[in-house]
């Protein structure tokens, strides 16, 4: 196993220990969280980078990175869940969109073709993950300094908005491959 694929599975491990790590109730635990959700989401882009600089780019990182991806970002929604920051529907149109396209790989691969994550899909990400980061760095501030922010509000807006740009990239996503599979077989 290539290094970025061993990078790609130390954050499918980042992901449930991240979860347990916010689920425990102890003073800043969202700073605490947040770090170590931006320490699986930066193993995003070392993983890329490394593979594509070193031309080690292989099946099994294509495959295996968004499945990463999904088992962080996931994570983080369930945590924000748990807490009351993020609705129940943003969490569906969320998984929706990944077990769409995540179909249509499925389907690709058993037709013989591999197709990567687009451009929309990495925007996506990386707006899901600096979302998550950052509505635990303003509930950690907004505890530490007694703002009493309105933090479920704050929340599902920016989560909404990281729906609203999964569900797009989905569809482009979907109908993109239309292009390389053959849907009737």
């Amino acid at each position: 196993m290539n290094t970025p694929n061993k990078i790609t599975v130390i954050r499918m491990f980042i992901a449930p220990l991240f979860l347990v790590i916010y689920l425990l109730n102890y003073e800043h635990k969202m700073l605490v969280s947040a770090i170590i959700f931006a320490v699986g989401a930066v193993t995003d882009a070392i993983d890329g980078r490394l593979a594509r600089k070193n031309n080690i780019v292989t099946n099994f990182g294509k495959f295996l990175d968004p499945i990463a991806d999904k088992m962080l970002v996931t994570a983080g929604f369930l945590a924000l869940m748990d807490d009351g920051l993020c609705n129940i529907w943003i969490v569906m149109f969320m998984l929706t969109r990944e077990f769409a396209v995540t179909s249509v790989r499925l389907i690709a691969a058993a037709q013989g073709v591999v197709i990567p994550a687009n451009i929309g899909g990495k925007i996506k990400t990386v707006f899901q993950m600096v979302s998550l980061v950052a509505i635990m760095i303003i509930g950690e501030v907004s505890t530490m300094f007694e703002l009493n922010l309105p933090l479920a509000i704050i929340s599902n807006v920016l989560l909404g908005i990281t729906a609203f740009i999964s569900v797009v990239s989905g569809l482009v996503y979907i109908l993109d491959s239309r292009k390389v599979i053959d849907f009737k077989s």
